[in-house]
Formats: C-alpha cells, structure tokens, sequence
C-alpha cells in the first residue's frame, strides 16, 4: 500500500518528540500519528518565501526536512497567527505553516504546533507569551536567546521556552526552517515584544 507523503511527513515530525523529555512530547506525538490524512488547507498562492524555505530544507540532513520538502506545495505558508501583534517589518521576516490548533487545520484544543521559517540575516526581538514553547530546528541555523542562554541553533537541536521567558533570533545567511509547538496556556492575545526591533530587512 503506497504510503500518503502527507501521512509521512506527520509521522516524521511525531518521531521527533518521541525522545523528548517533556511528557508533552508523547502527547503531541500521538496526536500527530491518529490524524487523519489527507488534510484539507485553505486554497493558497504560492509562498512568496517559497525558494528560500526549499532551499534550507534541501541542505538538511533531517528526515523531517526532506518530508516536508516531498509536500512543500501543499502546505499553507502564510503569515504568522500573531501577526496583528507585530509590526510589518517583523512580520515580513518569517512565514508560518500552521498545522494544529483550536482553528485548526488539524483540530487540536490544548495545542498549536507548525512550521516557521526565517529569512537570512534578520533578527526577530525578544518577545514573551503565555504558552510553553518548543522549538526544533529543521535545517539553517540562528544565533539563539532564550532568557539568558545565547548560542547557535542548527539542524537537530530542540529548544525550550517556559512561558514568559524572552526569547529572540538571529539569522545568518541561511536563514532557518524549524518545527515549533505552543502548550499550556495557548492563547494568542499575551504575545508581547520586550525589545525594538533594531535590524532592518536586507534590500
């Protein structure tokens, strides 16, 4: 029976959780592995950041990476969920695939969980909110805060924000593709800049 690459791609990103300490992490995987497939998105246009998103994920070793590459055309980047907190220049940075959440496309009440990628050579300010938070970055890398730990992130490594700690990113010449989930307290209205945001987009 030939295998659905949607249905791949979600067993992909599970597996990463798996291993993860946080008991979150079985939860989020299992409900990424009982959903049905296919999925139905929103009819979009193509991803205005669509070469730069292919691009980091081709150079990934990442099983994950290569997933996603196999349905880039059917996921629905587009703009971030909390983008009538930011200010344009901020959200011009980055591009959201939401996959899971109150609104869906996979319905899920007590989760967010999607993919970001960010473009080269931009920095994204700190900024809080509510919700607990888990990054797993998929391919490029950034110079990464959270709280008071500042280090690069690359392809593989898994970050945790409590909620409230600041965090922010950093961009080389690259930029990042990364998994990130939302549990605890989901809620989309505490997202908060704690930093002006200094750097400007490349020209």
């Amino acid at each position: 029976m030939r295998h659905d690459p949607f249905s791949d791609m979600l067993e992909a990103l599970a597996a990463i959780y798996e291993g993860e300490a946080d008991p979150q992490g079985p939860h989020t995987a299992h409900t990424l592995r009982v959903t049905p497939s296919p999925v139905a998105f929103d009819a979009r246009s193509t991803c205005l950041l669509d070469t730069g998103i292919r691009s980091v994920l081709s150079s990934s070793p990442l099983q994950a990476a290569q997933a996603i590459l196999a349905v880039q055309d059917r996921l629905p980047w587009g703009s971030n969920p909390v983008e009538d907190n930011t200010e344009a220049n901020i959200a011009a940075m980055i591009s959201v695939a939401t996959l899971m959440g109150p609104e869906g496309p996979i319905p899920a009440p007590d989760v967010r969980l999607g993919l970001v990628y960010m473009r080269p050579d931009c920095y994204y300010p700190l900024h809080i909110h509510d919700a607990d938070e888990t990054y797993v970055i998929l391919g490029g890398q950034a110079l990464w805060t959270a709280g008071d730990d500042v280090q690069m992130r690359g392809s593989g490594d898994m970050v945790h924000h409590p909620s409230l700690m600041p965090h922010a990113f950093r961009t080389g010449p690259e930029g990042f593709v990364a998994l990130w989930r939302w549990s605890g307290d989901i809620n989309l209205h505490s997202y908060a800049f704690v930093e002006e945001a200094a750097a400007e987009l490349p020209a």
